[in-house]
């Protein structure tokens, strides 16, 4: 953040503001500056929850960039969607061993988040068996077979029934 430095000149203010250098910022410009490398052999998945989809490719030779979309995955999911994406990533100890690029469509953007990490545990499955204790004691591997219920003939929703009067 900014600090901002007034001092008051006869007559007229001047305004000088003092930039502090932060962590966030530096690591910003060094996400700007990194270009993701994304040719070559790569290992494809597929996760999925709710009416969300994401089709996952893992790069092997990376640096630990996420692409969601054609953005970065901190822009596509802001807040703490970033690091329930990289929890496979953190569980097995490859944090920035590979690189991402992921499509992901339907539902909404929690769906989305859990469809994404559950790719990513698939791939890294796929790439190194080794991991699937890991995964699997986390749940990273299980799929919520939940689904939104259907609405029903006669019924206001999926259960809700009008109100019922005896006369």
């Amino acid at each position: 953040m900014a600090e901002k430095k007034v001092r008051a000149v006869k007559d007229e203010e001047i305004s000088e503001v003092q930039i502090t250098d932060l962590p966030e910022e530096d690591e910003k410009e060094w996400a700007k500056n990194e270009t993701p490398d994304f040719s070559g052999k790569y290992i494809k998945s597929i996760g999925r929850r709710k009416q969300a989809a994401a089709q996952v490719r893992l790069y092997e030779s990376g640096k630990g960039i996420i692409i969601v979309n054609g953005q970065r995955a901190s822009q596509y999911f802001p807040g703490d969607g970033l690091s329930l994406i990289a929890q496979p990533l953190k569980a097995t100890g490859h944090g920035r061993d590979y690189n991402f690029s992921i499509i992901v469509r339907g539902g909404g953007k929690q769906g989305q988040i859990e469809a994404v990490r559950l790719g990513i545990a698939r791939a890294i499955l796929a790439l190194d068996p080794a991991t699937k204790e890991a995964l699997k004691v986390n749940d990273f591997l299980t799929r919520d077979p939940r689904q939104v219920e259907r609405k029903k003939p006669g019924l206001r929703k999926a259960r809700k029934a009008p109100q019922w009067s005896k006369r």
